[in-house]
């Protein structure tokens, strides 16, 4: 949870972690200005009566998140993917070795491999379609980012480097990245 005081409110910013109890403290000693509330992820009841408990004294208004990109973490994996293994994530994945065909990586942020990426790649599996897929050589069949799909070419046998894909209107698209490219 996050406060901060404008001239006409307090914004608060909810992420979903927080307890009634929480929110009633940390509102404890500041300005008795109205709440302008931002709800970062779904509240159950009892969250929402102490909003609107607290809302009569004070004013209540409720808004739309502002589209942070809100990541929790960095998830790392530190060995190489075998056939059948599959990450699944509500953050970014680095992945410090190969996916080797028949793994998967399935993650809310981007996906990020240092080595071979021949597995199955889904970046950005919650919708988000700022979400990239970064990999050494990138040797994938399919890459899914948010819920776009794309397909490898069927003449592409070698690698062409390190390479980011990520979507622009509304496909998603390949660049070169790395050493010596600017």
């Amino acid at each position: 949870m996050r406060v901060r005081a404008t001239l006409k409110a307090l914004a608060v910013r909810l992420d979903g972690n927080e307890t009634p109890e929480e929110v009633r403290k940390s509102l404890v000693g500041l300005p008795e200005l109205p709440l302008e509330i931002e709800v970062g992820a779904s509240l159950d009841q009892t969250m929402l009566e102490t909003l609107l408990e607290i809302g009569r004294t004070r004013g209540i208004s409720l808004r739309a998140p502002r589209g942070e990109r809100y990541i929790p973490y960095t998830e790392v994996v530190p060995v190489t993917l075998r056939s059948g293994q599959k990450i699944e994530s509500a953050a970014t994945v680095v992945v410090l070795g190969d996916v080797n065909h028949g793994a998967e990586i399935v993650a809310a942020g981007d996906v990020i491999v240092a080595g071979k990426l021949r597995g199955l790649a889904h970046a950005g599996a919650k919708g988000n379609e700022e979400a990239s897929v970064w990999a050494g050589s990138l040797e994938a069949k399919q890459l899914r980012i948010a819920h776009l799909v794309a397909q490898a070419p069927q003449d592409k046998s070698v690698s062409r480097g390190s390479e980011r894909a990520y979507v622009a209107e509304g496909k998603i698209v390949l660049e070169p990245w790395g050493r010596g490219r600017l």
